[in-house]
């Protein structure tokens, strides 16, 4: 099973110097990320965004799994659905981590009761049946330059 099935785009480091620096801008939340998801069920399409607002715990007994509890670390998706396929039953979503806990999307969106299509681990057997894989992308980051610290940003479409 591969864990880090998500697509799109990924930054890499050339070299030590430049690793702290991009390791040092992600804790302070200053790369912005944006992912398309699609989930099992129809949520109204609306351009205005929201927010789930749940915190995070490692499920110990089964790792690597996570899970919504009171005692977890506070993390916050934006979110906003901009397709409906009627066909499938599923939604087009857009999502923006606020915060960086590991499989947050994934675990926010199963307690909506909107699991992602294809999710190994969150999503119930026929909606992992519904694709062949887990249909989360990273489709836009932006950030500093390292080295100069000017702006860049990249696109990259979902292809599903």
């Amino acid at each position: 099973m591969n864990l880090r099935a998500t697509s799109g785009l990924l930054v890499m480091a050339r070299g030590a110097d430049a690793q702290r620096i991009l390791s040092a801008a992600f804790e302070r939340r200053q790369v912005a990320k944006r992912y398309t998801a699609v989930v099992a069920g129809l949520l109204p399409v609306d351009a205005a965004w929201q927010c789930i607002d749940l915190p995070i715990l490692v499920d110990w007994p089964r790792r690597p799994l996570r899970t919504i509890h009171a005692q977890g670390q506070a993390s916050q998706t934006r979110w906003r659905c901009v397709a409906q396929d009627l066909q499938t039953q599923t939604s087009r979503l857009e999502l923006e981590p606020l915060t960086g806990r590991s499989h947050q999307l994934r675990v926010h969106l199963q307690a909506l009761g909107h699991p992602i299509v294809g999710d190994p681990l969150y999503a119930p057997p026929a909606v992992q049946a519904q694709a062949p894989r887990l249909l989360l992308h990273a489709c836009a980051l932006g950030l500093a330059h390292p080295a100069s610290g000017a702006p860049l940003h990249w696109d990259c479409p979902a292809d599903f």
